[in-house]
């Protein structure tokens, strides 16, 4: 037919929606760019929340050196016995002294019955110097000085000697009481030399030290020689 034009369609379409055509590398490239984005996941950690445990204190955790309060006012138990009869409930027997009074007293508990916590602070002091009736002890960070009674040190001037490092205790504010090192170093400077004895048998003989006190040492200890002794019992440990 006359003014009939034809269209290859084929070849058209292919001429319109061709690409040109890239480098390998390019192409490559280009597919990889439009692909869409993924992230990887970071997975974070779940942490559990460690809390303090808390927990009242009872009867059966009462051991020699406990600081409980009882009445108002704060002990330390000196001795302390379970006892589990055949019949009956089980009960705590102790033996405790006042902070305060220095009283001693025997107490018992209920086996599990509350108990409160004497909250007592404790901080190094160094024993300076004896002022008159007072002795005086300094903190060696602040140097702050305390000051503690005749009455109040008691007994323990037997082993207390300047510049020795003591723990002083504080309750409510107050100083309650303080407690020497366990084992402090004493010099003797007074002993009987005649006293004979057998040394192989553990032999002993009083001397007495640089502080007043005195202490059953073995026969070989002699004038000058430096002893160690345990403060809490008073009793003779080693040569230093």
């Amino acid at each position: 037919m006359a003014g009939m034009a034809t269209f290859n369609l084929s070849s058209a379409s292919s001429s319109i929606y061709s690409r040109p055509s890239l480098p390998s590398s390019k192409a490559s490239s280009l597919l990889f760019s439009s692909r869409p984005s993924i992230l990887p996941m970071q997975r974070t950690p779940f942490r559990f929340r460690i809390l303090p445990k808390i927990y009242a204190f009872s009867s059966n955790d009462i051991k020699v050196g406990s600081n409980i309060e009882v009445d108002g006012a704060p002990w330390r138990v000196l001795e302390f016995l379970h006892v589990k009869p055949g019949k009956g409930a089980a009960f705590v027997r102790t033996k405790m002294r006042n902070y305060i009074t220095g009283n001693t007293v025997e107490k018992t508990f209920r086996a599990g019955v509350t108990i409160g916590e004497a909250d007592i602070f404790k901080e190094t002091k160094q024993f300076t110097y004896k002022d008159g009736s007072q002795f005086v002890f300094m903190d060696l960070s602040t140097y702050e000085e305390i000051r503690l009674n005749a009455a109040d040190v008691g007994d323990k001037t037997k082993f207390l000697k300047e510049g020795m490092d003591c723990t002083v205790l504080f309750w409510n504010g107050k100083i309650i009481d303080f407690d020497l090192p366990i084992t402090v170093k004493l010099k003797v400077v007074d002993v009987d030399p005649g006293l004979k004895g057998d040394t192989a048998q553990g032999g002993t003989k009083p001397a007495t030290v640089d502080t007043g006190a005195v202490v059953n040492v073995p026969l070989f200890v002699n004038i000058g020689d430096e002893i160690l002794v345990d403060s809490r019992t008073g009793q003779y440990m080693s040569r230093a």
